[in-house]
């Protein structure tokens, strides 16, 4: 039996590359790529990109080689953007960019290393990890000649600075955002007062769907959590019961991966009845149409949004909260909080590029040195570091 698949027409709410509102620094299009498919390729050929195969998602990233990690979950959302995107005939490859370029500005150990580092910044503007990834896209990659950054399309910055939705009330009212979103020259170009284009939304849920499944694997797999305990949450239960009764006789493997499989397709197919509905209601022509709706056009039912939240509620009691993860976590802030500390009072111990870039212990252009370099740190790398400097048995 073969599988059947129509591709549905585009959308007339769809991006579409060929209308572009273009990059901030003018160049020559390409001969064999579209405008979004070019930016695809400049985030997976960036250096952010590939040190997120060293970064924490749930497990920090040298604890097993089949534990997850920022460039796995990234593929994994990308691959789900992708699906979800043809279906409703979006287009896929801006859906995948804005997967794969969503999680780049994390630290080293995920949330535990963006808290310390907000905390140690609290005086030279914190920090937060999607404001970060703007500036990387934006500044802080130097490949190009003609400029900071990789010069993306509008579509595609905007789809990353949105991720969780609008960020200000109404045009200029912006208060209390992290300083890296407003203090980028381009901010009100990006309309952040509007939500985002369908294909971004699109990306973020995808995200959801990714993580919230995922974690249950990589929880399972890790013996941090148990089938049993699944058993009682709604949706999840009756997934494991249902593979349990079909294959009474399979590997505990085995069973994971079906009803993990299963899981994911039943959230997508929830994604894409309820964003039918909201399309048939809001019926918009266009993706500019998309942005000015009050309410996001790509969503989960009422329903969905109740089972996530158990899961979600089930996931921090019984695996973020683990004490395993706990003392992970806690090792993990002292290492990035004794790094920052050393840096700021000794900016000399940093590489020449960067020592020159400072302006001595405590001031404010060394807290944005230190906090940029730790912040680009892959968890091992974090590791090797801390280790120099603080171990005697560990040189340059």
């Amino acid at each position: 039996m073969t599988d059947v698949f129509t591709i549905p027409p585009r959308a007339v709410f769809a991006s579409d590359p060929a209308r572009s509102r273009g990059r901030r620094f003018p160049q020559a299009p390409s001969t064999t790529r579209t405008a979004f498919q070019r930016d695809r390729d400049r985030v997976i050929h960036c250096s952010a990109f590939r040190r997120l195969k060293h970064k924490t998602q749930v497990f920090v990233a040298h604890a097993d080689d089949y534990f997850r990690t920022r460039l796995t979950h990234s593929l994994e959302v990308a691959q789900i953007a992708r699906s979800i995107a043809r279906v409703l005939g979006l287009d896929e490859d801006l859906a995948e960019t804005l997967a794969l370029a969503h999680d780049l500005g994390h630290p080293p150990f995920g949330h535990a290393g963006e808290d310390v580092l907000n905390e140690a910044m609290k005086d030279f503007h914190g920090f937060d990890h999607n404001a970060q990834t703007l500036r990387i896209l934006t500044q802080m990659e130097h490949v190009y000649p003609g400029f900071d950054g990789l010069n993306l399309t509008w579509e595609t910055l905007e789809g990353v600075v949105k991720h969780n939705g609008p960020l200000c009330k109404a045009p200029g009212d912006c208060a209390g955002l992290p300083w890296a979103f407003t203090a980028f020259d381009g901010w009100e170009w990006l309309e952040p007062h509007t939500f985002a284009g369908p294909e971004a939304q699109v990306a973020a849920l995808a995200d959801d769907i990714a993580y919230n499944n995922h974690d249950i694997d990589d929880g399972l797999r890790a013996d941090i959590i148990q089938i049993d305990q699944l058993l009682t949450l709604p949706l999840v239960g009756p997934v494991f019961e249902q593979v349990r009764e079909e294959y009474p006789d399979t590997s505990r493997n085995r069973l994971i991966h079906e009803a993990v499989r299963r899981l994911i397709g039943i959230w997508v197919d929830d994604l894409l009845a309820e964003s039918r509905r909201r399309i048939a209601q809001a019926k918009p022509q266009s993706a500019d149409a998309v942005r000015a709706m009050d309410t996001p056009l790509i969503g989960f039912s009422s329903g969905m949004q109740e089972d996530i939240a158990a899961l979600r509620a089930f996931l921090m009691e019984n695996m973020y909260r683990h004490y395993t993860v706990n003392r992970t976590r806690t090792k993990a802030r002292r290492m990035v909080r004794e790094l920052f500390e050393i840096f700021m009072n000794e900016p000399e111990l940093l590489a020449q590029d960067l020592y020159a870039q400072t302006d001595g212990p405590g001031g404010q252009r060394t807290a944005r040195i230190v906090c940029d370099y730790i912040a680009g740190m892959t968890d091992t790398y974090a590791m090797e570091e801390h280790r120099r400097l603080l171990s005697m048995d560990s040189y340059l």
